[in-house]
């Protein structure tokens, strides 16, 4: 696969439409050419302390933030006609399909590949398949995990390694 949108979404609580911040890389003929990066008010809006403790955002950092309409009508644009990629794509799709539909916003059924279950099939002895492990097994040093920029870059790394 040489064409596709990484993609990765922190949540504020255990709500799957409570994105709080996505981030996008844009890979072309197997090359990173975009990416893209944005905190989001998240729907509902609160944070429980266990997603806070994940990726360390907290009410504070998304209170002047974006609502998600507005936000994925910047992203739209960027990755029209790709499919998407995720690591853990049952957790990405499902915040995805959550968010648009608390928005009342039309779903036009992004084609989504997983990461996760494809290092499964190429590294199956590494001692797990986190996302931070496969990164450094396709030879990426992934810094800052948890932060949605940061893991949709090695997810595309993954990807553009193993897919």
């Amino acid at each position: 696969m040489k064409d596709f949108a990484a993609i990765d979404f922190e949540t504020a609580n255990n709500e799957r439409s409570s994105v709080c911040s996505v981030g996008i890389v844009i890979v072309r003929n197997g090359e990173i050419v975009d990416s893209f990066y944005s905190l989001i008010q998240p729907e509902p809006n609160y944070y429980n302390y266990w997603c806070s403790r994940v990726h360390g955002l907290c009410q504070e950092d998304t209170d002047d933030a974006p609502v998600f309409p507005n936000v994925w009508a910047q992203i739209e644009p960027l990755i029209q006609g790709l499919p998407l990629v995720a690591h853990n794509k049952p957790f990405d799709e499902g915040c995805l399909k959550a968010v648009f539909h608390v928005y009342q916003m039309d779903y036009p059924d992004y084609v989504f590949y997983d990461t996760l279950s494809a290092s499964r099939r190429c590294f199956p002895d590494l001692e797990n398949h986190q996302l931070q492990t496969v990164a450094i097994a396709c030879g990426y040093e992934l810094e800052n995990h948890h932060h949605a920029l940061a893991d949709a870059e090695a997810c595309a790394w993954i990807a553009r390694e193993i897919m």
